[in-house]
Formats: C-alpha cells, sequence, structure tokens
C-alpha cells in the first residue's frame, strides 16, 4: 500500500541508470507506522537491559556479515569509494555494540530531601516513539546513528529514510528485523519527493513522537527546529560545518597536509566534518600549499568501485555544478586556483583555492565539496578570529608541536568539537558528537546520548504521616 501506488526511483550518480526503487509512504501510511511503534513501545520499554543489548550486538554481527552488500549499495546511491563504504561498516557496527554496553548505564541518583523520613529520587525513563531523519552523506553510519541509543534507551523509531539512499536506509531496516526486534520496533518509511514535507510533518505531529533527531543541512534543521516548536517536540539537531584546520607555526607540515588532504577530500567532501578551511600561517603557507597541491593532485577521480581511484562523483551533477559555481565565484574574485577545479559531470577533482577574502561566497558557505580553501594569517588572535568567523561551529582541528599552545587554542574555538594534531574528520562511538551555533544542539554517543533519549523524572517516597496546610 503506498501514496496511490507512488514509487521511489533512486538514479546513480555514478552510472545514471536507476539503481533502486522502493514503495513510497502516504501521510496516512506514515502515521500508521508511528501507530505501530507507539504499540510495541510498552512491551519493548520493558525489556531487560541484557536482552536489549544481546539484541543490538546481533544486529551488529549482521550488518558486518552483509557489508559487501552496504558498500555496494553505498557506491551505487550515493557514489561513495569502497574505502568510505567499508569504514561507514566498521563504524556503525561500533555504533550498534557501544549502545548496547549503555543500556544498563540509563541511571539515576538519589538527592538528599528536606523532609524527614523522604526519599527522593531522580530516574531517567524511555521517552517514548523517536522519530530519526538521517541523510544520504553518511548512510550508514548516520541511519544506526539515530536507531542504536534510542533503542538501547527502551524508545521505540520511526526511521524516515533519505530518497538518495533508499536500498541502503531499507537495509538498515531488515538487519534489525533479522536481529529479533519486536515487530514496530523500527518501522521504516520511505517518501516521493513532493510527499517529503508532509510526511515529516505528518510523523513529528503524531501524539506519541516525543523526540525528532534530525542530521542534515542548516537550512532543513531551522524548518525542522520550528515545526518541533510548533508542536512542543524536543529536537536533537546535527547540522552543517564550515570546519576549519589551524596550522600554528611550530607545526609537523607533512602531518598537517596530510590530515587536511584526508579532511577536505574524503568522500569528495561531503561529510558535515570536512575540512572547509585551512589557516596557514604567513611563514609556512607557500610551502604548505604546494605540500598540499601535491597530495591533491595525486588523488585521482573516477568511478567509486575500483580501489584506485579515491574520489567519487559527487550525490548529484546539480550538487557538483554548485561546487563550481562557488569556486568560480571566488576566482572571479582573486583566489587563486591551486589545484583541481575541473567539473565532469558529477565529478569534481580536489581543488585548492588560496588568497580567500570575506568578499567570496565560499569564505561563508558551507562547500560541502572537495575544496579546500587556504586562508593565511599573521598571529594566534587572527587566526582564531578567522576561524570564528563564521555561523557554523562543528569540528575543527589545531596542529602545533606544542601541545599546550595548541589547546589554548583549541579552547578559544567556537565548535562543539576540536582535534589537536589530527583531522577534522573523527568519530567514534562513546563521545559527545555535536556542534554550536547553525551547527545545531544536543550530543550524540556515550552518557549524553542516554540524555537526549530519555527523560528525567523526579519519583518521591514519603514517610509517615503527612499534616497539609488545608
Amino acid at each position: 500500500m503506498t501514496a496511490g501506488g507512488a514509487i521511489l526511483e533512486r538514479i546513480s550518480p555514478v552510472t545514471g541508470d536507476v539503481v533502486t526503487r522502493v514503495p513510497a509512504s502516504s501521510p496516512d501510511e506514515a502515521r500508521h507506522v508511528a501507530n505501530r511503534a507507539a504499540a510495541a513501545f510498552a512491551q519493548w520499554s520493558r525489556v531487560p537491559p541484557s536482552e536489549r543489548r544481546a539484541l543490538l550486538d546481533r544486529a551488529a554481527d549482521l550488518l558486518l556479515a552483509r557489508s559487501h552488500d552496504f558498500v555496494e549499495a553505498i557506491s551505487a546511491e550515493t557514489g561513495g569509494t569502497c574505502a568510505w563504504g567499508e569504514l561507514n561498516c566498521r563504524l556503525a557496527a561500533s555504533i550498534l555494540r557501544e549502545a548496547g554496553a549503555l543500556t544498563t548505564q540509563v541511571t539515576g541518583e538519589v538527592i538528599p530531601s528536606d523532609r524527614p523520613g523522604a526519599l527522593s529520587m531522580a530516574m531517567r525513563r524511555p521517552c517514548g516513539v523517536v522519530l530519526t531523519l538521517a541523510p544520504w552523506n553518511a548512510p550508514l553510519i548516520l541511519g544506526v546513528r539515530g536507531l542504536a541509543m534510542p533503542l538501547a534507551c527502551g524508545n521505540t523509531v520511526v526511521f524516515k529514510a533519505s530518497e538518495l539512499c533508499p536500498r541502503t536506509h531499507q537495509m538498515i531496516g531488515e538487519i534489525f528485523a533479522e536481529a529479533g526486534f519486536p515487530d514496530g520496533c523500527v518501522g521504516v518509511v520511505h517518501n516521493a519527493e513532493h510527499h517529503a514535507t508532509e510526511i515529516v510533518e505528518a510523523l513529528v505531529a503524531h501524539p506519541a513522537v516525543r523526540r525528532v533527531n534530525f542530521t542534515g543541512s542548516t537550512r532543513a534543521g531551522r524548518v525542522i527546529a520550528e515545526l518541533c516548536a510548533r508542536h512542543l517536540k524536543r529536537p536533537l539537531l546535527e547540522l552543517g560545518g564550515k570546519a576549519p584546520l589551524v596550522v600554528l607555526d611550530d607545526a609537523d607540515v607533512e602531518q598537517a597536509v596530510k590530515a587536511a588532504a584526508y579532511g577536505a577530500f574524503f568522500h569528495q567532501g561531503q561529510i558535515c566534518m570536512s575540512t572547509e578551511r585551512v589557516l596557514v600561517h604567513d611563514d609556512m603557507a607557500d610551502d604548505f600549499t604546494a605540500r598540499l597541491a601535491g597530495h591533491a593532485g595525486r588523488l585521482k577521480a573516477g568511478d567509486p568501485r575500483y580501489p584506485g581511484n579515491a574520489i567519487g562523483p559527487m550525490v548529484s551533477e546539480q550538487a557538483a555544478q554548485r561546487v563550481k559555481a562557488l569556486i568560480d565565484d571566488a576566482v572571479d574574485k582573486g583566489a587563486r586556483l591551486v589545484a583541481g577545479g575541473k567539473l565532469r559531470g558529477a565529478y569534481l577533482d580536489a581543488t585548492i583555492l588560496d588568497g580567500m577574502t570575506p568578499s567570496m561566497r565560499i569564505y561563508y558557505e558551507e562547500s560541502f565539496g572537495p575544496v579546500a580553501s587556504v586562508i593565511r594569517y599573521s598571529d594566534i588572535d587572527e587566526a582564531v578570529s578567522i576561524a570564528n568567523d563564521t555561523e557554523y561551529g562543528l569540528a575543527a582541528a589545531v596542529f602545533g608541536r606544542d601541545v599546550t599552545r595548541a589547546l589554548e587554542v583549541a579552547h578559544r574555538l567556537e565548535t562543539g568539537i576540536c582535534h589537536i594534531n589530527a583531522a577534522t574528520i573523527q568519530d567514534e562511538p562513546q563521545v559527545p558528537f555535536g556542534g554550536v551555533k547553525a551547527s545545531g544542539y544536543g550530543r550524540f554517543g556515550g552518557r549524553a546520548g542516554i540524555d537526549e533519549f530519555t527523560e528525567l523524572r523526579w519519583i518521591s517516597i514519603q514517610g509517615g504521616r503527612e499534616e497539609y496546610p488545608i
């Protein structure tokens, strides 16, 4: 049963062929999935932690067993390379295992009471149905992340799949079903592109939905936040980024170059933590830029199914054309094209721009493409000012041999994440992952994730007889 028999088709950016066809739901059908999740919640929320953990571990095993299928689907639907698909599989399995380990960590505390003989407790309980809206760019990592912790805490989940990777996201649902999760615990909803707004509005408004977990663009995140406010639903938003990598004057240049290339060009720069800006001290900028250009020149762009190609296509020709327009605008306004810049359909070579100024669109706009913008600075105060001159605040990195000095710089950066002597792209299941400013709010991972997907309740037990004033 679909929205008038509607079918969602996904055209591969690699071949140009239709690679996935799935039934697209209507708003009424999406509500039905939420109803089933609400019905399943009563039972699932009472399942003991050890049983929830066993099911999550089983899902991790099944996911790894189907790694080849996931890598193939990620490549076909989104243009991800084999390396990117394999990383998605490894990290997604780790996310499931970490969530399983946390099932016994949904704890509370005893609070001292001023009432004689009273026991006062703060207790965490599952919140209900969680709506997860996952993006296409890291389809397995971010899809699984939006399911694992809510389930570990005893919630049920409605998973609104991305229109750009419906097969990958459908396979995630299959993994949970095969692992033995009860019917209704995980419901996957697909939608035709023109029904996306109706579907999301119907699900956010559903009375059983108590959390909305969205990962995607800041533009879409604002819409989700406004919709959640209208219905008094608590959102968890992980949005766009404009990550700076600050290279101090005492940095190991070769290591900084490797981190910058990885951060800017891996998965065609289509990662929320991608290195968008490389801030380099004047004294070393020429050497650094030359080395980075050499590294970029060795990265081959081509069919992602072949391991020798480090860079695959962007998710669509339209996306590639948008990034090319940002590059052309910068060059027209005085930036120097150091490497790359060539566009062939959905393929865009690893690109380096030098001499960036605030007059250029790419200085402030998130490119979400394989572009590294080099910005030169004269002292640390200027570097910090430039790094913070953005609406975004997700990830950052600082390179310097004097770690204490680098840490001082890290403390001054307005981001939710910062790595010293490592790339801006980094994730681990147990860490508090999230941003500030226009990069969203809330945190995934570890105990921070427990806080997001549970309700904190005050329960007291009174002793003795009570005397009331009326």
